[in-house]
C-alpha cells in the first residue's frame, strides 16, 4: 500500500474535468442532481481525482476537490516526461500513455491532458483505445500513472544499482 499524500502540504491546483446531470427514480418520480469528476495536482508528480454529486453544480465540485484530496498519488517522472509506456485498463476505458522528447508537449485527449497537466508531466503522447467515457478515462489514466516505475524503484526490486540496468 503506498504511502498516504497529505494534501494541506501541497500547492494544489483544481480542474473540472467533466459535469453531468444524473437522476435517480424514487416512489415520487425523478430526483436530479449534478455529477463532478474533479483532478487536484500541484504540477510536480502529485495528483489526484474525484467524484461529487450534488443538487447544485458549485456544491458538486466541492465535494469532488474534497474526494480528490484524499486520492492523491505520487507519479515519478523522469525530466518533463514519464519514465517507460504504460496502458492503464478501467471498466471499458483503456489509456495508452508513451513519454516524448523534450518540446513535444502534450499530445492528448482533453480528460487525460486533464489528468497529466496536474501530474506535472509536459511531454506525452496519450491515447484513449477503447471508451472514451470521461470517468472511466481518468480512473485508467490513474491506472496507468500507478504502474509507472523510475529507474531507482526498478533497481531497488531487482537488488542492483541503476548503472546495472
Amino acid at each position: 500500500m503506498a504511502k498516504r499524500i497529505d494534501a494541506a502540504t501541497l500547492d494544489l491546483q483544481e480542474k473540472l474535468v467533466k459535469t453531468k446531470r444524473v437522476s435517480k427514480t424514487v416512489k415520487g418520480g425523478r430526483i436530479a442532481s449534478l455529477a463532478a469528476i474533479m483532478v487536484v495536482g500541484d504540477g510536480n508528480g502529485h495528483v489526484g481525482y474525484g467524484l461529487g454529486k450534488a443538487s447544485e453544480t458549485p456544491e458538486a465540485i466541492r465535494k469532488g476537490i474534497e474526494d480528490a484530496k484524499k486520492n492523491m498519488i505520487e507519479v515519478p517522472l523522469k525530466g518533463t516526461t514519464i519514465p517507460h509506456e504504460v496502458i492503464g485498463e478501467f471498466g471499458a476505458g483503456k489509456v495508452m500513455l508513451k513519454p516524448a522528447p523534450e518540446g513535444t508537449g502534450i499530445i492528448a485527449s482533453g480528460t487525460v491532458r486533464a489528468v497529466l497537466e496536474l501530474a506535472g508531466i509536459k511531454n506525452v503522447r496519450a491515447k484513449c483505445l477503447r471508451s472514451t467515457n470521461p470517468t472511466n478515462v481518468v480512473k485508467a489514466t490513474f491506472e496507468a500513472l500507478r504502474m509507472l516505475r523510475s529507474a531507482e524503484e526498478v533497481a531497488q526490486m531487482r537488488g542492483k544499482s541503476v548503472d546495472e540496468l
